[in-house]
């Protein structure tokens, strides 16, 4: 029996178990929105902006570990997924993006809504489509999922012309999809693995750097068992937050510009550093002459792309992060550890405690106020025991909650690391939502970034997602503020936004909850009665105006060079 492009579209993407999709209608999809009408296997959750629709593919994608799907109409629907596609491609992140186009015929005659999406989007997707035949959308959609998962994932934008999915064809999904020119390496070279062991064994200061593809490649346990071999310390990106324990003795805590007195002072000082699903953005190396330059540096990416791009590595293995952790400990575990090296190591924890205890991440909360950030982020943790799903805006909200949240599992953090997207937390936190209906879910926003999608309260409050939203609303875009400060001579040049909305009436209007408080004795308590609440919440608080992030590396500096108070 024949059906149609748009019936083909839902009976592939529904093979690939993607039931979940997240859109808004428009002309050019309208075939593919009637048949999601007459497809009950699939559940649809309208956006009202296409970058939250986006976002919340991305979210989800995120917190559940699957791909996320996300569907937008032609011309001004397609360019509003760009953002959020750039977002998800610098951050690794799969998702399929569908988008309608005008007929065939019409495609490159300045068509109502036409653009070329597949042009404009080609520098921040992995692979993209323009589909111009119908029997070809069965096999587009099983490469494009192989192609989003694996290797380094990221974003596949597929384009589909109006007369495309109205045409029809017999369905035949392909059982196996092979593809020449794309094979990404998965198992580490037995040979690099040897010598990145040679080096381990020497190496009496070292410390393992770990990112976000730790968490793509669900190695957060051949983490712990190799930390635990190698009796070294861990640090991580932003990205990277979650896939090792917070709380744990070995924990550094995030390296680079916001990261910890003590995570920069021990890459600095290290004589190894064993980087692993990481790519070394300028955010955490600073002045990459003064990067670690005590160093040998062992790099394991996936993306081999990635390896001596920005940092030249000493030894570089090309391979999936948790492979070649798994061949790494089976190794060591052959040749322990000399006596030697393990005083030598015993000595460096000794010497990171002391730059621990000389600058901790700290704030002071006075009883009379202005309530602190700081504390909010910390009695939010300690309210949720580190067991919530965090997903934040972009500023200094978002460093906080990286500094002071302690992430305690994979998947816990979900923000926007690479591109910086202000708007992405909201959104984020409705996929969350969706992939993990009994999880707590919270959005800690910024008053500024979380107008950017703050549409995006009617998906939540219409399809009864009970996301809490914390609002630090410090009346400043926060962290442009505190760059004017330091180095703009408190110029705040539109960065101060007093005229900003009533967060609680907004909330209401809505038909969401609202409460706010600028007490600091009050926090607690506001924070308790939000996460009672069943439905969506907004939690503003009203937080000191002029508030710094710190430790901060001013651009251009090496991470020793860290600006503390």
């Amino acid at each position: 029996m024949k059906k149609t492009g748009a019936q083909i579209l839902l009976e592939a993407l529904h093979s690939e178990d993607a039931n979940t999709i997240f859109g808004y209608p428009g002309g050019a999809v309208l075939d593919i929105y009637d048949a999601l009408y007459q497809d009950k296997r699939f559940t649809h959750y309208l956006a009202r902006h296409e970058q939250g629709a986006m976002h919340a593919a991305d979210g989800y994608a995120r917190a559940s570990g699957k791909v996320g799907v996300c569907l937008a109409t032609s011309g001004p629907g397609a360019t509003n997924t760009v953002t959020g596609i750039a977002t998800a491609y610098l951050d690794s992140i799969p998702v399929i993006i569908i988008t309608g186009q005008v007929p065939t015929p019409l495609i490159g005659n300045d068509a109502f809504q036409e653009v070329d999406i597949v042009g404009i989007s080609r520098p921040c997707t992995k692979h993209n489509y323009l589909i111009k035949d119908v029997r070809d959308i069965a096999r587009v959609i099983k490469e494009a999922f192989h192609i989003a998962r694996s290797g380094r994932p990221g974003p596949v934008l597929i384009d589909i012309p109006k007369d495309i999915q109205q045409d029809s064809c017999e369905f035949v999904y392909p059982k196996n999809i092979r593809l020449k020119s794309y094979n990404p390496t998965y198992e580490a070279h037995a040979g690099q693995i040897h010598k990145a062991v040679k080096l381990l064994h020497k190496s009496e200061r070292p410390v393992i750097f770990v990112g976000g593809g730790i968490i793509t490649s669900g190695a957060d346990n051949e983490l712990m068992e190799l930390t635990t071999e190698l009796k070294s310390p861990v640090a991580t990106t932003l990205m990277g937050l979650g896939c090792f324990p917070g709380d744990n003795d070995s924990f550094l805590g995030m390296l680079g510009m916001h990261g910890t007195y003590r995570a920069n002072m021990a890459v600095a000082n290290c004589d190894l550093l064993l980087a692993i699903g990481v790519r070394f953005d300028d955010r955490v190396t600073g002045k990459i002459s003064e990067f670690a330059p005590k160093a040998k540096i062992i790099h394991i990416d996936i993306d081999p792309t990635s390896i001596s791009k920005n940092v030249p590595v000493d030894l570089p293995i090309v391979a999936d992060c948790k492979n070649a952790m798994q061949k790494l400990v089976k190794e060591l575990k052959k040749e322990p550890v000399e006596d030697k090296q393990l005083k030598g190591r015993d000595d460096w924890f000794q010497e990171i405690r002391k730059w621990k205890e000389a600058y901790l991440l700290a704030y002071k909360q006075d009883e009379e106020g202005p309530v602190k950030p700081q504390y909010v982020v910390d009695m939010l943790y300690k309210a949720t025991g580190g067991d919530a799903i965090i997903t934040t805006e972009v500023g200094q909200n978002q460093m906080w909650a990286a500094q002071y949240y302690q992430f305690k599992h994979p998947r816990s953090l979900i923000t926007s690391g690479g591109l910086g997207t202000m708007g992405f937390g909201l959104p984020a936190a409705i996929g969350a939502q969706v992939a993990f209906p009994d999880r707590l879910v919270i959005d800690i926003a910024g008053d500024g970034s979380i107008q950017m999608n703050i549409q995006e309260m009617m998906t939540a409050v219409e399809n009864c997602l009970p996301i809490k939203i914390v609002i630090l609303n410090n009346r400043f875009l926060g962290m442009v503020r505190q760059w004017q400060e330091l180095f703009y001579e408190r110029r705040y040049s539109c960065t101060n936004i007093q005229h900003a909305p009533d967060f609680v009436k907004l909330a209401e209007a809505y038909g969401a909850a609202g409460l706010r408080t600028a007490d600091p004795k009050e926090v607690k308590e506001v924070i308790a009665k939000g996460l009672e609440i069943k439905g969506p919440v907004v939690m503003e608080f009203l937080v000191s105006k002029e508030e710094g992030v710190y430790p901060m590396v001013p651009a251009g500096k090496a991470i020793t060079e860290m600006l503390l108070v």
